[in-house]
């Protein structure tokens, strides 16, 4: 079960195999390149 979502898309994500930390939070993605494009900009996803 999808318990995070995935900032960048919007996809439900349930698998922590792509995280970030930022700002003292965890954000979790469904991808690499989502991952990746948080990483270069996060406060546009944070928002």
């Amino acid at each position: 079960m999808a318990k995070n979502i995935d900032p960048v898309c919007g996809m439900k994500v349930s698998d922590a195999s792509f995280t970030s930390n930022y700002g003292g939070k965890t954000y979790y993605f469904c991808c690499g390149h989502c991952k990746q494009t948080f990483d270069q900009n996060p406060i546009k996803y944070t928002r």
